[in-house]
């Protein structure tokens, strides 16, 4: 498939606009009539840029207002459409989007909207070009898509066709099966906005809180699907308003944008797939389409381990935290100064090497979690999915007879390494490790496994942050949640694999003296800064933990009392509660108790919980406490 993007959707003067673009290997590009307006270059020089960079011109947008006017106002408009058609010769723009008119005192006749729209038509064709009719979401008269066919079918002209935008399709809640009742010669221009469900106007929504594909909730695979049902032939164009992407560097969002294209390709293929079973159009039309194919997803089954980018001073902060934790020290690596520490399933590895990935790491961020080890299925294929979405392989030092672990470096710089079962079963640590005698790295404090970790973002890499883990790591987005730090809000959003053995909770926020924005300050692009512990016991585990000498964060005595009077709990159960800071929270699925150790090295800090039953949130609830506790603290 062609691949597209407007110039609007991200920031940069034009000819900046357009190399950043090239560079992200789209094919060609939509120029938004204000980035040529204020652009120093004339209409054939942008035409010799976009083909010097091997860009195609696809589309000119928007021409406003045309249909439904009254007679002195069309003649204008037409003279208005005239002179941009002669611009587009120039620039070699080969259609022209035309939106429906949003002017309260139009003229809602469909007759005299088809007889402008066919008149605009005819001086187009005089020129070789196409005008492609678009039915705004807010649109006065025309807002809906098969409304803004019935028009185009009434105009009947071969230079008159549709511009389907996903955006204003499905943010009225339309059905986009109708569109494959459209003549596929009248599907001129296809444009895709991704976006989270908001309650709000929807020209707000679409002017502001747009996204790319599988940064929100819209289904934009099933749309794809039924606009190439239908027979459409032309580009995959991402038409993106979003405040934040356009002020945001260019080089990131666009490569954001190429890979959203990639994903949405490789999970419409897949429907068309399924559909080809029982359905012959979607079997020829499997065979003659070519739609990205990159390797499976992986299987994640969790975290294998977690590294460390320390010094020595704060190495020894941290070992004697993990020590009161109940943490067995291991051992120390064959060829690096790199420490383990295990506890139950859960590995940390604690690396001070001069001169590696990880001593970059702390010169840049300060202590802080470096890497992730992630158990996979086939951890060769995780890396071979994730280059084809242009992220770059890690390789590190590796010494004689140590283990190669297949790595990518991530979107905010950290490394992610995928541990396949073969490595497991051949004892990788053994490996690279000297292991103490008699270490055998039991569960002293009751911890078992990671149960989540939680990832702080810059305001602009967020939407970065949720396409990795979804594109690459195949990981769902849970729904939004807003949590309440006593210095401004917190965006949160987890991200899980199927069977929840893998949890991610993605915050950001727009201020940066919440504790989350001040992380992903310090931490340049953020980072994971909380790890939490799944035990069985969380109160013997909080005595164990306690008597190794840590310290636990404490929660005023107002939550117990509100805690009692609003949950039919056991006094004596909110008692042991309130005795060691342990916050609670319940739903229909089961219960969750957790508690917090107080932050170090840095804002860094541990969580230890405990599920009951089905439970798989995050105990949401509580966050408002837990933050205005560490903000005292």
């Amino acid at each position: 498939m062609r691949r597209s993007i407007a110039t609007v959707c991200i920031s940069g003067t034009l000819e900046e606009k357009l190399e950043s673009i090239a560079r992200a290997r789209f094919d060609a590009v939509e120029i938004f009539e204000n980035d040529l307006i204020a652009s120093r270059l004339s209409p054939r020089e942008i035409r010799q840029r976009c083909a010097d960079l091997g860009l195609g011109i696809d589309l000119y947008q928007p021409f406003r207002d045309m249909d439904g006017v009254d007679e002195a106002r069309f003649r204008r408009n037409l003279d208005r459409a005239q002179r941009k058609f002669d611009l587009m010769v120039e620039l070699g723009a080969p259609m022209l989007l035309v939106c429906s008119n949003v002017q309260p005192d139009m003229i809602c006749d469909d007759e005299l909207l088809a007889s402008q729209l066919h008149a605009m038509a005819e001086k187009a064709a005089e020129r070789g070009l196409r005008v492609a009719y678009e039915a705004l979401a807010w649109g006065h008269h025309v807002n809906r898509y098969l409304h803004s066919w019935e028009i185009v079918k009434k105009a009947d002209h071969p230079h008159l066709g549709l511009c389907l935008d996903s955006f204003h399709i499905l943010s009225r809640g339309d059905d986009p099966a109708g569109i494959e009742t459209i003549p596929a010669d009248k599907l001129f221009f296809l444009q895709l906005a991704d976006a989270p469900m908001l309650a709000m106007d929807v020209l707000q929504w679409s002017r502001h809180f747009r996204c790319f594909p599988g940064q929100g909730t819209f289904d934009l695979a099933r749309f794809v699907e039924h606009v190439l049902m239908a027979g459409y032939p032309g580009p995959l164009s991402l038409e993106v308003f979003n405040d934040v992407f356009r002020a945001a560097p260019n080089r990131r969002t666009t490569l954001d944008a190429h890979e959203s294209l990639l994903f949405l390709e490789e999970q419409v293929r897949q429907r068309i797939a399924a559909r080809a079973v029982a359905d012959p159009a979607a079997a020829q039309l499997a065979e003659r389409i070519e739609l990205f194919n990159p390797p499976a997803p992986p299987t994640l089954k969790g975290v294998s381990f977690i590294e460390f980018a320390v010094d020595a001073a704060s190495g020894h902060v941290l070992a004697r935290a993990l020590e009161g934790l109940g943490f067995d020290r291991l051992g120390a690596h064959r060829s690096k100064d790199v420490t383990l520490y295990q506890q139950g399933e859960v590995r940390l590895i604690l690396n001070q090497e001069p001169g590696s990935f990880a001593a970059d790491f702390f010169q840049r961020r300060g202590p802080s979690i470096c890497a992730l080890g992630l158990a996979t299925d086939d951890g060769q294929r995780a890396v071979n999915r994730g280059v084809a979405f242009q992220l770059p392989r890690y390789a590190g030092r590796v010494g004689p007879n140590e283990t190669i672990i297949p790595a990518l470096r991530a979107v905010d710089d950290s490394v992610i390494y995928f541990v396949s079962q073969a490595l497991e079963e051949r004892g990788f640590l053994e490996s690279d490790f000297v292991i103490e005698a008699g270490r055998q790295g039991h569960s002293r404090a009751g911890i078992r496994q990671v149960d989540h970790l939680a990832h702080a973002y810059p305001l602009e890499q967020f939407d970065t942050g949720v396409l990795f883990n979804r594109v690459v790591l195949g990981l769902a987005p849970q729904p939004s949640l807003e949590l309440a730090d006593p210095h401004g809000l917190v965006r949160s959003c987890a991200m899980v694999n199927d069977d929840q053995s893998l949890r991610i909770a993605l915050n950001v926020s727009q201020s940066r003296t919440t504790a989350t924005g001040r992380t992903a300050e310090t931490l340049q692009g953020g980072g994971i800064h909380h790890i939490a512990l799944a035990c069985d016991d969380i109160f013997a585990c909080a005595t164990r933990v306690r008597a190794g000498g840590i310290a636990l964060l404490p929660v005023p005595d107002n939550y117990y009392d509100d805690l009692a009077a609003r949950l039919d709990l056991e006094p004596g159960l909110v008692e042991r509660m309130r005795q060691f800071g342990v916050l609670y929270d319940e739903n229909a699925d089961g219960a969750f108790f957790h508690f917090y150790v107080r932050s170090f090295v840095g804002s860094f800090f541990f969580e230890i919980v405990q599920r009951v039953g089905r439970y798989a949130g995050f105990g949401a609830a509580n966050a408002a406490v837990r933050m205005t506790a560490q903000s005292a603290q």
